[in-house]
């Protein structure tokens, strides 16, 4: 298991820094650490856009950088490193001084985050459902057996395998415009992709329909923006809070408690899915085995202040109901 420690600052950090907003200056210059996919330098000019508009006068500039995670391309996420490959050439940057802040896709943030560093704003969310997407078939109920799913998650991959057994799930690598690419080339039948992917980039076309989390649990904090940036730079906080959206972050934040407290990784397929209902948060979340035999899930109901308390009641329910077992044969395969 991971520590407890989130470097995720609270609710109250957050309305503490906006107060302190009245009394800083004005940022006369940022700059965002970014990934270079067309979707990475999307979300970063968004993030970019309203900065500009939270702060009339500051130059926001974009700093383009590759990492790890869009060089390998041969291997799955689990078997080359995780999710961490994706931030860790921006957190250098922000280390170094570089860059002031760097935009992630929330789901692509490791449950932990590294010493010094911490997630400090999220966003108002996308969609965060999963999209099915193909040029041969309407939906997975229409797929004839031995038909060819391509993605990259072993959450997506397991929840396939339990609903459609009869279904192959293949490896499925690149950015979005890559995996678009390899279907359109007839490498695969359907792919599954985020849904806010694609509905930023303007695709929402190829989107032949939504899975609901009954099929496919999300994973957690997908379809969100978060900000990252160095602990020590309360200035970079309290600039960032006029963009914070606390539904959103109520929401994520229960999220990622669950596969904090089950010390998640790519090698564990762990859906987590929180949603607001009449003021409440409704949380669901499971565990599977890749092979999609076995899943154990659980969900429950909180206010919005206790959304990291609900998270990792419904990781501890998850773990006696029987995930215990599921993650302990993944760290020993």
């Amino acid at each position: 298991m991971l520590c407890d420690r989130s470097h995720e600052f609270s609710p109250a950090f957050f309305s503490l820094s906006r107060v302190s907003t009245m009394s800083l200056p004005s940022p006369q210059r940022l700059v965002i650490a970014t990934r270079e996919s067309r979707l990475a330098l999307w979300q970063a000019e968004h993030v970019k856009a309203r900065l500009e508009t939270a702060w009339p006068g500051c130059e926001v500039v974009l700093l383009g950088m590759t990492t790890r995670g869009d060089q390998i391309l041969d291997r799955t996420l689990s078997k080359v490193g995780g999710k961490g490959l994706f931030v860790k050439e921006l957190e250098e940057a922000l280390a170094d001084g570089r860059a002031d802040l760097a935009v992630h896709s929330m789901k692509d943030v490791p449950a932990e985050m590294p010493e010094g560093f911490a997630l400090i704003a999220t966003l108002e969310r996308e969609r965060p459902l999963d999209a099915f997407v193909s040029n041969r078939y309407a939906s997975l109920d229409d797929m004839p057996p031995g038909a060819v799913i391509g993605t990259s998650s072993l959450r997506r991959e397991s929840q396939l395998h339990a609903s459609y057994p009869y279904l192959g799930v293949e490896p499925l690598r690149g950015n979005l415009d890559t995996r678009l690419r390899k279907l359109d080339e007839g490498k695969y039948d359907a792919i599954i992709l985020a849904a806010a992917g694609l509905q930023r980039l303007g695709l929402s076309e190829r989107i032949r329909g939504v899975l609901s989390a009954e099929v496919c649990l999300p994973a957690a904090g997908q379809g969100a923006l978060g900000i990252e940036a160095r602990v020590d730079r309360t200035d970079v906080v309290a600039w960032l809070a006029p963009l914070v959206d606390a539904a959103a972050t109520a929401c994520v934040r229960a999220e990622r408690a669950v596969t904090r407290r089950l010390g998640g990784s790519c090698n564990v397929p762990i859906g987590a899915y929180c949603e607001t209902i009449d003021g409440a948060l409704w949380l669901r979340a499971m565990v599977a085995s890749p092979d999609g035999q076995r899943i154990v899930r659980s969900e429950g109901r909180a206010a919005p202040a206790d959304a990291q308390a609900l998270g990792e009641r419904l990781a501890d329910e998850l773990l006696a109901g029987g995930a215990d077992e599921i993650l302990a044969s993944l760290t020993h395969d």
